[in-house]
Formats: structure tokens, C-alpha cells, sequence
């Protein structure tokens, strides 16, 4: 095993995170970030800075206008990214388009492809992934009441409700999860495509909730009656919850990678406040109740890369690696949010503040706990698959 980067690894790290630290940690006190996110101006604004730089969309193929990462490669540039939480918006590697990109590039058809793909990979768009549903479909998607029935024409209508819709506000296309039912026909949970804005959906609200890092918000979404056609079905029907694996197998990962940049970052942060503040007569760094806090953030840093990287390349020799992606999306979310914990006790008083980063990455960072997978629901995985021998 050899965990040497290579001298384009170490390049394109070192550009990423001058880029970062030197362009895009000053849009921070922009006030176009909104309690919603970063507002489309400035995420365009952003772009268009990334593109002059040669570092937008690392992880979309060269076929599409990106620079054709692998996935380990991806591992260091989204962690360098990551440092800011307005750096995968500069990237183009946020969720959930990162995701979409990497299904739509995976299963959809090339006339899929030409009208989605392409514009969202050139950052002409954005768009949403609606799956969750309130008292519904979540960790467990088998309760998706969301339905879309033939309407007789060759197409669909589609009745339901998704709540928690990353980036709804704005988006140029969704992808809708739903549960076909068509007696004599092929039947269940389907995944679709359909422009928005359209007549039958309805954005209902911006949800409050405690990040604030993704262009869009999160959105609570109805479906009255949207009527979409044969063509916007993506892959096959009754196909969807194995293209979900397709996504977010990948997108467990690549969320990891992203905070770890952003926990890397509040260690520092916490490191040269613990050497310049004074108490009882020496700088609190030196005095073991803080240099431990440091030292176990240390620790955890180098055992969620390490992890990273290895579930990276997994996924590059082809393997589905749904086991390695569970187990590192608990250790690692788990793992940085004791991380900036820690880094916000060292700051004290200033940690609690919005005086540096720190605070919105604690925020931002105790909901990678629950998005993607919550930890217990990986854990019941993880052991499903221990007792059935089978890992893969």
C-alpha cells in the first residue's frame, strides 16, 4: 500500500487550496450568504472565478466540460475544497448536484444526458434530488407515499410530497423519486426527471434549518398532478432504489471528504488561538486539558483521511464498496463533529461566536449526522451484512 500522492496530486492540492484560502474564504462575510445559502448570484459569481482557475467540476468527466477526477483524486481536491463551506459551491462539487451528475452521467440516456447533464455540468443550472418525505420515505424509502400513475398517454402523473429538498429553491431540474403503480404493468419505486419550474410543482416552503451551506435551502416540494412523459423516466421503472445505491454510495463519500477540509480547518483555527491566548500564565495550548483536545483532533483528522482514501479507491477498481462507504460515513461524520466540538471548546467564548468559521462548520457539521444515512441506520447495515458474510 502506498499512501505517497503523487506530484499531480500534490499540484492540483496545492492549487486547490490557494484558490481556496486565497479567493474564496474572502466571500465569507459576502452578504449574499443567506440563513437559505448562497444566493445564485454568488454562486455564479463564484463559479466563473473557479473556471478562470481551471478547478471547476473536478469530478465531472472531460466528455462534459470537468476535469475528469478519479475518486481518490477527488478525495484530496474536495477535502481542499471543503476548507471553506463556499468552497464545493466555487468547485461545482456541492451536493446535491455533485450527486446528480454522477447518476445522471451513470444511467441516464444520451438525449438525458444532452438536456440535463451538460448545462448542470457547465453550471448554466442547478437541481434537486426529492426523495425524503415527511412521515414517510427517509432512511427507509421503502415508505415513499409519493405515486406516479400512467395517465393514459404514455406518461405519468405524479401525486406526492418531498420535504428536506436540498437546493429546490432555484433549480433548474429535479429528480423525483415515486413509486409507479400500474396493475398489469411494471410497477415501483421509479426515479424522473422534469424541468422546474412546471405546472404541478409546487414549492411550499423554505425549511429553518441549522446549515446554511447549499445554494437553494432545503424546500418542502408538492406534486399535483405533474404530468411527465415516457422519456423522463430515468433508467428503468422499478428500477430506483438501485440507482439511489448508484448516487449515493459515492455521495456518502464524497460528503466526508468535503468536512474534513472544513474540520482541518477549525483545527487550525482552534491551534493558533490555543497558542496565542494566555491563562495561568502560559499560552491554554500548552496546558494538557486543551493540547489533548488538539491531539485527539490530530488523531481523528488522520484516521478519516486514511479511511477516505481507502473507500475512494475501492470505488476505483470498480467495486460498489456499499459496505466501505457505511462504515466511513459513520466514523468520519461522527469523527469530525467531535472534531469541531472540541475546536469550538478550545475557542470558548469565540467558538460560540460567528467570529470565525468554526460556528457555522459545527453547525453544518452535526447534520452530516443525519443526512445521506443516518449513523444508526449504517450501524443496522453494517450488521445486516456481518451476519450474511457479505460485504461487498
Amino acid at each position: 500500500m502506498n499512501f505517497a500522492l503523487t506530484d499531480r496530486q500534490k499540484e492540483l492540492k496545492e492549487r486547490v487550496t490557494a484558490f481556496i484560502d486565497g479567493t474564496v474564504i474572502g466571500y465569507e462575510t459576502d452578504k449574499r450568504l443567506t440563513s437559505h445559502g448562497p444566493t445564485d448570484a454568488l454562486r455564479i459569481e463564484l463559479n466563473g472565478l473557479a473556471k478562470k482557475a481551471g478547478l471547476f467540476a473536478p469530478h465531472v468527466s472531460e466528455e462534459f466540460g470537468g476535469m475528469g477526477l478519479s475518486h481518490v483524486d477527488q478525495a484530496i481536491v474536495f477535502e481542499a475544497a471543503g476548507r471553506s463551506p463556499l468552497g464545493p459551491v466555487a468547485l461545482h462539487c456541492a451536493a446535491p448536484d455533485e450527486g446528480n451528475m454522477h447518476l445522471l452521467e451513470k444511467v441516464a440516456t444520451p438525449e438525458q444526458k444532452e438536456k440535463y447533464l451538460r448545462p448542470l455540468a457547465a453550471g448554466d443550472c442547478r437541481s434537486c434530488f426529492a426523495m425524503t418525505e415527511p412521515g414517510g420515505a427517509g432512511a427507509d424509502p421503502s415508505g415513499m407515499k409519493t405515486e406516479a400513475r400512467p395517465d393514459g398517454k404514455g406518461g405519468y402523473l405524479i401525486n406526492g410530497r418531498k420535504w428536506l429538498i436540498t437546493g429546490a429553491d432555484g433549480a433548474g431540474f429535479t429528480i423525483i423519486m415515486a413509486n409507479v403503480v400500474d396493475p398489469g404493468g411494471k410497477e415501483g419505486a421509479t426515479m424522473f426527471l422534469s424541468p422546474m419550474p412546471a405546472e404541478g410543482i409546487v414549492l411550499d416552503r423554505l425549511m429553518d434549518t441549522m446549515d446554511s451551506s447549499f445554494t437553494g435551502g432545503h424546500g418542502e416540494i408538492v406534486y399535483q398532478d405533474l404530468r411527465v412523459g415516457p422519456e423522463a423516466v430515468l433508467g428503468e421503472v422499478g428500477e430506483g432504489f438501485r440507482y439511489a445505491q448508484v448516487r449515493l454510495a459515492p455521495a456518502r463519500l464524497t460528503h466526508c471528504m468535503r468536512w474534513l477540509g472544513g474540520a482541518t480547518r477549525a483545527q487550525e483555527i482552534a491551534i493558533a488561538y490555543a497558542r496565542e491566548r494566555h491563562a495561568f500564565g502560559k499560552p491554554i495550548g500548552e496546558h494538557e486539558g486543551v493540547g489533548f483536545m488538539l491531539a485527539d483532533n490530530e488523531i481523528e483528522l488522520t484516521q478519516a483521511r486514511l479511511m477516505i482514501w481507502h473507500t475512494a479507491w475501492l470505488l476505483d477498481q470498480g467495486e460498489h464498496a456499499r459496505h466501505a462507504s457505511s462504515v466511513t460515513k459513520v466514523a468520519v461524520s461522527e469523527a469530525l463533529f467531535r472534531i469541531v466540538d472540541r475546536c469550538v471548546q478550545v475557542l470558548g467564548g469565540t467558538g460560540m461566536s460567528r467570529d470565525t468559521v468554526v460556528e457555522q462548520l459545527f453547525r453544518e457539521i452535526r447534520g452530516f449526522r443525519i443526512y445521506d444515512g443516518p449513523s444508526e441506520v449504517h450501524r443496522w447495515a453494517i450488521a445486516k451484512r456481518l451476519m450474511k458474510a457479505n460485504r461487498k
